[in-house]
């Protein structure tokens, strides 16, 4: 699926007022309403946009810290019932199966270095992970720049 300039600034709108009504980004964007329904609904669709969901920010509701996990798993369960009892643990924020040396990656939140432990606890007792490494974030920059890729996958189309 192809994304255009419009697409780009109607997701850049979105994103940036992300309770602006469609007749409001009509108005700022220049583009019969009608144009951006229709742009929304198709890249909803088809899976450009994945989410019209507020993104909590864990450090605001008591969970500071946050980390990145390595995985290996027991190899007998597989990742779909590994993925299932990790989805149990509610600290764990996302879960990739990838390649190289583990399993799995996860990112996770905790209200602090020990509840980290607690939590690396957890996921070692579920007994579909045989083992976890961690790293703790010091200082996030960016994160989640999907935005920036759609606008230059637009300007190259």
């Amino acid at each position: 699926m192809s994304v255009d300039a419009l697409d780009a600034k109607i997701v850049r709108f979105f994103t940036d007022s992300p309770r602006a009504s469609v007749l409001e980004a009509s108005r700022i964007l220049a583009v019969a309403r009608a144009t951006v329904q229709a742009r929304l609904d198709r890249m909803t669709a088809t899976g450009i946009i994945g989410a019209w969901v507020p993104q909590p920010d864990p450090a605001k509701f008591g969970f500071p810290v946050v980390a990145f996990c390595s995985l290996t798993i027991n190899q007998d369960v597989g990742h779909d019932a590994v993925a299932a009892a990790l989805a149990a643990i509610p600290e764990i924020i996302e879960v990739h199966t990838v390649s190289g040396s583990s399993d799995l990656m996860a990112r996770l939140a905790a209200r602090s270095n020990p509840d980290l432990q607690r939590v690396l606890d957890a996921m070692i007792a579920t007994r579909t992970v045989t083992r976890a490494s961690s790293v703790i974030v010091l200082n996030t920059h960016f994160e989640g720049r999907t935005l920036n890729l759609l606008e230059a996958a637009a300007t190259a189309s």
